[in-house]
């Protein structure tokens, strides 16, 4: 029997529904019982994909933006994917302070913002088609620093 526990939600690409798509994801992943700060890191990830979805795969008009993720054993996947425009060249967007949005003072830290707070992170995009990020981040991968228990 497959233990992968899967999610899929799909959402219109307004600025409002970055944050939900924050609450669903933190949701999602506490059933893995992350500390405060794995919860943020992924959190912070999914704001930065989706952001991108709605400022640059979506610059002039309302998508849907699809959220899907799966939990493996001590590891979660979670991928944002648009229909928009798509990446002309991703080693270039992925450097740091690299926007192709200024007129907005976008910071350009996206994907760098996407790298540091997860484990992996893929990008794929087809211009004209659309862009999917995966990330992945695996959960308790650090013993507690500096904390010993002591028991009897």
């Amino acid at each position: 029997m497959d233990n992968t526990n899967r999610m899929v939600l799909e959402f219109e690409s307004r600025s409002q529904n970055e944050s939900f798509a924050r609450t669903v994801v933190a949701a999602f992943a506490a059933t893995m019982d992350p500390t405060l700060e794995e919860l943020a890191d992924i959190k912070t990830a999914v704001s930065e994909a989706v952001t991108n979805c709605i400022i640059h795969g979506y610059p002039d008009k309302i998508g849907i933006i699809t959220m899907r993720c799966s939990i493996s054993g001590d590891e979660i996947t979670v991928e944002v994917e648009d229909n928009g425009v798509g990446i002309e060249d991703i080693n270039k967007a992925m450097e740091p302070l690299y926007t192709t949005r200024p007129d907005l003072e976008r910071s350009g830290m996206g994907f760098s913002f996407m790298e540091a707070f997860m484990d992996e992170l893929e990008v794929e995009s087809v211009v004209g088609e659309g862009t999917l990020v995966r990330m992945r981040k695996r959960i308790g991968k650090e013993a507690i620093k500096g904390y010993t228990q002591h028991t009897g």
